[in-house]
This record gives C-alpha cells, sequence and structure tokens, in this order.
C-alpha cells in the first residue's frame, strides 16, 4: 500500500491517492480528496505530473488506510488505454464519465457524442442530471489530466441522469 501527492502541471493543489497499478503513460490510484477519506477512482495521465511525493504525511495516511481495512483492489475488468479508450470504458461501465483538463476547479461528466480531429465531443451532464443537447462541448483529448469514477459526486450525478432519463 502506497499513498503518494501529485503536483499537477498548472495546478494550485496537489492530488492525493493510494496508488493501484501505473503504466507508462497512466496511474491508476484511489482517489484521497482530503484526510484519510478515499472515494472512489481516479487515472492520472503521467505527462502532467510535475511531481511525485511520498512523505512522511503520506505515510501517516497508508497507516490509518490499512488500520481502516481499506482494500486496493483495482476495479473489474479495468485496462489501461489511450485517453479515449479509458473514457469509453467508463462511460460503459457507469454509463457517464468524468474527467478534468487543464482547468483544476472544473469536472467535465458526460458522454461522447464524437471524436473530431484530435478534439473530444462530448454532450454534457450537468450538476442536475440533464444533458446538455444544445451545445457541442469540444475538448483537447491530449489536454485530459484526470479521468475519474465511482466517487460519491460521480455516483450521485449518475443517479440523477438515470432518474432524468426515467422522465423523459
Amino acid at each position: 500500500m502506497k499513498v503518494e501527492k501529485f503536483k499537477i502541471i498548472g495546478w494550485e493543489d496537489p492530488e492525493k491517492g493510494l496508488v493501484i497499478d501505473e503504466n507508462e503513460n497512466w496511474i491508476l490510484v484511489k482517489h484521497i480528496p482530503v484526510d484519510y477519506i478515499v472515494d472512489g477512482y481516479k487515472v492520472y495521465k503521467k505527462e502532467f505530473i510535475e511531481t511525485r511525493e511520498h512523505s512522511q504525511s503520506e505515510k501517516e495516511i497508508e497507516k490509518v488506510l490499512r488500520l481502516k481495512n481499506v482494500k486496493i483492489d483495482k476495479p473489474d475488468d479495468f485496462q489501461f488505454s489511450d485517453t479515449v479508450g479509458i473514457l469509453e470504458w467508463v462511460e460503459k461501465k457507469y454509463g457517464l464519465f468524468e474527467f478534468q483538463d487543464k482547468e483544476e476547479s472544473e469536472l467535465f461528466y458526460g458522454k461522447i457524442n464524437r471524436i473530431e480531429d484530435g478534439k473530444l465531443i462530448i454532450d454534457m451532464i450537468d450538476s442536475n442530471g440533464l444533458v446538455e443537447t444544445n451545445y457541442d462541448y469540444k475538448f483537447e483529448i491530449e489536454g485530459i489530466r484526470i479521468i475519474a469514477f465511482e466517487s460519491d459526486y460521480h455516483s450521485s450525478i449518475r443517479l440523477l441522469w438515470i432518474d432524468k432519463l426515467k422522465t423523459l
């Protein structure tokens, strides 16, 4: 069990996570948003990680997580892929995905509409679970830094979205 702190290029606040697996391009972690709380998974794109740290603070978190018997299981059938491949896997498994790009404070939820000229065009799902169909949101695929799933907030947006689908 290893907890690390990740400094993301261009972001002010570091991210923390319990490292589960990694390859040459990505790191899969159980996300630690604050203190000893574990909330969902994040997949960090390594090219956007400025530094990785495993200090005394992270070791203390490891100790607490061990005492809490936190499991470090990799999600069923998760495989590293390229950015679009991981987004497709998350969408297939959960119905929608969550990601962040260069803006630290912005989370994007949605479904893939299409890929066009290196851009990901999504149908955005807002915080009320509504799909915004009047506008195609475009993102540079190569600019996506973090893909997340199974957090409390991701699950909440998913439940709202499923509920809205029932009323349409």
